[in-house]
């Protein structure tokens, strides 16, 4: 199949790999074209035109609403009997648009975003949330069992960017959470290992602690090698981005979201001391000052 896919990045690199991998005409571009190098095999598109014109199928792993509208409706008349997947995270409401603008251009739409990171990427075992018709899914369900084993069929477009932003309101919030715990048991002088023991026997424990643990500090003081942000599989400012747009939906459904605001408050620290780039762990250091 001819597949068109816009939008390398941490993630779409490994996705457009594995597309690469599985026989798929695939063409790909992206804004920055060095981020397209070490992709083994594959034509480079020099426009998203290019791309979307030499595909039946366009794949959408780009960072925003506002970046698909500038470079997927970059010439709307190319969509014309193409079906756009949208992959990436994005609000319910945006999503809906998407779909609509596609559809007037005389295109087709669904969106299945995608939870996990860099590795699962590579291996093949993301969850895949999909939002669209019966026929939609059974249709493009062998193209994105090639990302993960069971992709998830949530209902029309909108609900599956709903769960993918909800899930990742967990993942600021747990984060969040679990620093300022640890924060304040290591001021107590309290071993950091005798509290994780407890706290993996307990209700309360989600595997996210131990793998955020290694980067906010070294739980048997050996090597003292704290606080390492770097080699994100999930920037802080992608974090706050998706914190943003849960917000905003949530407010719009009547929730109450000041619990979510401290989260985004504390993202927002750590974006100001220069920790955009880094992996989402940094929020350590906006919560535990060094």
């Amino acid at each position: 199949m001819k597949i068109g896919f816009l939008g390398i990045g941490l993630m779409g690199l490994p996705m457009a790999q594995r597309l690469v991998d599985a026989g798929h005409l695939l063409t790909v571009y992206n804004r920055t074209a060095a981020k397209l190098e070490p992709l083994t095999g594959g034509t480079i598109a020099h426009s998203p035109q290019e791309a979307i014109a030499n595909s039946d199928c366009v794949i959408l792993m780009l960072t925003d609403a506002s970046a698909i509208q500038d470079t997927l409706f970059s010439d709307a008349s190319k969509l014309t009997e193409k079906t756009v997947i949208q992959m990436g995270t994005i609000a319910p409401l945006e999503s809906q648009a998407i779909r609509d603008q596609v559809v007037a251009a005389g295109g087709d739409y669904l969106e299945a975003p995608v939870l996990g990171s860099i590795p699962e990427a590579r291996s093949g075992s993301l969850i895949v949330m999909v939002g669209a018709e019966p026929q939609q899914y059974d249709r493009w369900l062998p193209v994105l069992k090639i990302f993960g084993s069971d992709p998830v069929l949530l209902g029309s477009v909108g609900s599956a960017a709903a769960v993918k932003l909800s899930l990742n309101q967990l993942i600021g919030s747990l984060t969040s959470a679990f620093a300022a715990s640890l924060g304040l048991v290591t001021a107590q002088g309290v071993e950091v290992e005798a509290f994780m023991k407890i706290l993996r026997q307990s209700a309360l424990y989600a595997p996210t602690f131990d793998k955020k643990l290694q980067r906010m500090c070294d739980p048997l003081r050996v090597t003292r090698r704290d606080r390492d942000y770097s080699n994100p599989n999930f920037p802080t400012k992608h974090l706050q981005k998706d914190i943003n747009l849960f917000i905003t939906a949530a407010q719009s459904a009547g929730l109450e979201v000041s619990n979510v605001e401290g989260v985004r408050q504390v993202l927002d620290r750590a974006i100001a001391l220069g920790l955009a780039e880094a992996d989402y762990s940094a929020l350590f250091s906006a919560i535990v000052p060094e």
